[in-house]
């Protein structure tokens, strides 16, 4: 399904139907309504307004961000949007309701609205606006010239925020100033022309992160030192800096320069010599000798302006160090705002007070408890002497011996008569070799049968 956040994402470049909504092929009358002009007024019939703005307002949008634009115009969006020969005939009531509602801006306005005096094509802005245009705002007339140039505001401050992440992340960030050649030459890959990075530089110099100086005929660009942070003026420090750093890149491209020169004398000398021209060779190494001390000075200066610069930066860091550290001091103060010597001696008197006075009554409550316990325990004492002399006396509890009986088979033995067993005894007293129970012993035992 379309939307315009999937056309924004689409390359840039070929047919742009091919990243249009299906219907812009297939559905006719869909698309012969749309291309239609707008009614006068929205209250003749507002869904139909509606339906018309909710499809072309998002989709140029859309169309600019996937473009990479940020300035647009009625014509080139006409051009765009063309259909077999036919144009949308309402689009400029697009752009209308885009002016109105804040999302796009003219660039005069928006010009107008910050200080541009630095841009040197400011002014001639204004005179290349359409007199067709001048005098119809001038009539009270608001329709929108084909030639006018409109300013998409949200795509703007994205544009902004790229070109400033992306001198965030590069060397010139090692100093706040830098020069509008530089930031230009560092910026050619997100602004497509010389308005747009104009453009761009107004919406920063708008919100306070960047200001721009015209120094001796040059303009120079200072940056805030943070994302959050609102860019100082040029000051007589920034100015000295940036000419030191100007002198720095000047006195390495004249080393280098003069580097390659003395390369070519010694290649000079070494070809005289080879044809046995030795005067010549002579010569090209004297001016070999003179350009290699020429580079000696030069290094020395080079030297001198870079330990400038380091003293300078390592300054600037001392100085953030400073605040930090007095920040802190600031934020431990009005911390400590209440607190005192005697205060805290107080405190701690008072506290060390209450743990003696708790240790006095849980030593109280324990001695009362302890004594109790005592008394108890003497009691328990008497108690189980009385229990273990009684156990003592009274004749263990073992269970009984069970009789001893013998089986001469599994059949159970007979019962015996008194009598039966007198006799056996008597038999068993006389026999040699025989057992001698005792006669108290109301058992008999058999003799067990093989």
């Amino acid at each position: 399904m379309w939307s315009p956040e999937r056309e924004a994402e689409a390359p840039a470049g070929g047919d742009p139907a091919g990243l249009l909504p299906p219907e812009w092929e297939d559905d006719e009358e869909r698309m012969s309504f749309l291309f239609s002009a707008f009614k006068r007024s929205r209250e003749v019939n507002s869904t139909d307004w509606d339906s018309k703005m909710g499809f072309w307002a998002p989709l140029v949008l859309s169309h600019s961000r996937r473009q990479g634009v940020v300035r647009l115009r009625l014509r080139d969006l006409q051009e765009a949007f063309q259909r077999k020969g036919s144009v949308p005939l309402g689009l400029a009531t697009v752009l209308q309701d885009l002016l109105r509602r804040g999302e796009l801006q003219r660039e005069s306005d928006f010009m107008a609205s910050v200080d541009s005096s630095w841009i040197s094509w400011g002014v001639g802005v204004f005179l290349l606006k359409p007199l067709k245009w001048t005098l119809s705002n001038m009539l009270g007339d608001n329709k929108v010239p084909a030639e006018e140039v409109l300013v998409a505001m949200e795509l703007l401050k994205e544009k902004a925020e790229e070109v400033y992440r992306l001198y965030q992340n590069s060397p010139l960030s090692s100093h706040p100033v830098v020069a509008l050649s530089e930031l230009s030459t560092l910026c050619a890959g997100s602004c497509p022309d010389e308005r747009t990075f104009y453009l761009v530089l107004l919406q920063l110099q708008k919100e306070k992160r960047v200001t721009v100086l015209e120094q001796n005929g040059e303009k120079i660009v200072k940056f805030a030192r943070g994302p959050h942070a609102k860019v100082s003026p040029v000051n007589d420090v920034d100015v000295g800096v940036y000419q030191l750093m100007q002198s720095e890149q000047l006195l390495s491209r004249k080393v280098e320069s003069l580097s390659q020169e003395a390369e070519r004398c010694k290649e000079e000398a070494r070809r005289a010599c080879r044809a046995g021209k030795k005067q010549l060779a002579l010569r090209s190494l004297k001016a070999k000798q003179r350009t290699e001390k020429r580079i000696e000075a030069l290094h020395a200066k080079l030297d001198t302006v870079q330990g400038i610069l380091d003293r300078i930066y390592a300054s600037q860091t001392d100085q953030m160090v400073f605040n930090a550290y007095q920040a802190g001091v600031g934020a431990l103060k009005l911390s400590m705002k209440d607190v005192t010597v005697e205060k805290a001696e107080s405190l701690v008197d008072q506290i060390q007070e209450l743990c003696d006075t708790q240790d006095e009554v849980s030593q109280t409550l324990a001695g009362g408890v302890t004594n109790g316990l005592d008394f108890d325990s003497e009691e328990l004492e008497k108690e189980l002497d009385i229990l273990l002399q009684d156990t003592t006396k009274e004749p263990l509890d073992l269970p009984e011996t069970p009789p001893e009986t013998f089986y001469t088979n599994s059949v159970p033995n007979p019962r015996i008569s008194d009598a039966e067993l007198e006799a056996e005894l008597e038999k068993l007293s006389l026999s040699e070799g025989g057992l001698v129970p005792s006669s108290k012993s109301p058992k008999r035992q058999l003799e067990p049968t093989l």
